[in-house]
């Protein structure tokens, strides 16, 4: 099954969200006009407003994640370089911004996105014919990297989120061709010939949210998959230039044990895949009004993909990826 072409907007003229799934890119992510039953009031939105832009970034060598989130209230950056050949993480950023001054998060996947701290900058920059340039300066750790434009249509996923949120919408990329270079310490690493992905995510969510999450791309094979607080709505695969939606995700994993293997699977049985752990992103944070429990462990996976459950499986080999367990008060 194909996926429809993006709406126009992100609401229509009633101020009803366009929910579905949808292959292309919107221009704005604006839920001003939201209309009952999913309006909130101004001071409920400025305390569940979320915004996030990630990219991941990957080569046989080197799996990189960056992140810059807007939580309304406050913000936040991370950004971590993991040698695979090590095991280990080898660079890593992570900090609280000034409320209102350091974030900004981009009004659309299309366009830019920034965090300063001090002499500390992150920049995710659109530029011209859909491509991108990721920037971090941050001491010893330095990134400097292109990619774009892709090769897969981008998914549009708007759904509404239950439990005390509203409504969510996000950008996810396939598999984009990447070159740069980054730098950790005394170390330097190329990333040409690798592949990048982002996510562009924008929703009105509960003070309690948690999800479990996997990602892996290549050019040619790719998905994303989630299970908790957005359901199946942003469950995709990325095959041979096309995007095909994938249905319920499930996550079979130990949570006290996460460097363990992970086994994933879709219930339409689409996609079933094993993950392999090389390392892990781990942060936990407790503070006053927020608390954070995260882990993003970072390896291969391996299994079968297909488009339709009479479709031939393609066998999936290694594929880098990540994938997430994580639960915020926020």
């Amino acid at each position: 099954m194909m996926l429809p072409p993006a709406p126009p907007q992100l609401l229509d003229a009633d101020g009803v969200p366009c929910f579905g799934r949808y292959t292309g890119q919107l221009n704005a992510f604006d839920w001003a006009a939201l209309a009952p039953p999913h309006a909130r009031g101004a001071l409920w939105r400025l305390f569940h407003h979320k915004r996030w832009h990630y990219v991941a970034l990957s080569t046989p060598t080197l799996f990189c994640g960056v992140a810059i989130v807007d939580l309304g209230w406050t913000s936040t950056a991370f950004a971590y370089a993991f040698d695979r050949h090590k095991g280990k993480i080898v660079a890593s950023f992570s900090q609280d911004g000034v409320p209102g001054l350091s974030a900004t998060v981009a009004p659309h996947a299309g366009a830019s996105s920034r965090f300063r701290f001090l002499s500390q900058v992150i920049s995710i920059e659109a530029q011209p014919q859909q491509r991108y340039r990721l920037r971090l300066d941050c001491g010893h750790f330095g990134i400097d990297a292109e990619f774009g434009p892709p090769v897969a249509p981008t998914l549009l996923a708007v759904g509404p989120v239950g439990e005390g949120g509203s409504v969510h919408a996000t950008q996810k990329s396939g598999g984009l061709p990447l070159w740069g270079t980054v730098r950790c310490g005394a170390m330097g690493y190329s990333l040409d010939d690798g592949v990048a992905s982002f996510d562009y995510s924008n929703g009105l969510l509960a003070r309690e949210t948690e999800w479990r999450w996997a990602s892996a791309h290549s050019l040619d094979l790719g998905f994303n998959l989630q299970a908790g607080y957005f359901g199946a709505h942003e469950n995709a695969l990325w095959l041979d230039g096309q995007l095909y939606p994938l249905g319920r995700a499930h996550f079979d994993f130990n949570p006290d044990n996460p460097l363990a293997p992970w086994h994933v699977w879709t219930d339409d049985d689409l996609l079933n895949l094993h993950f392999k752990p090389e390392g892990a992103r781990r942060e936990d944070k407790n503070l006053w009004i927020a608390a954070s429990r995260y882990i993003q462990p970072i390896g291969t996976f391996s299994g079968w993909v297909r488009t339709s459950a009479d479709s031939p499986k393609r066998i999936v080999a290694q594929l880098a990826g990540v994938t997430e367990s994580h639960r915020s008060r926020w």
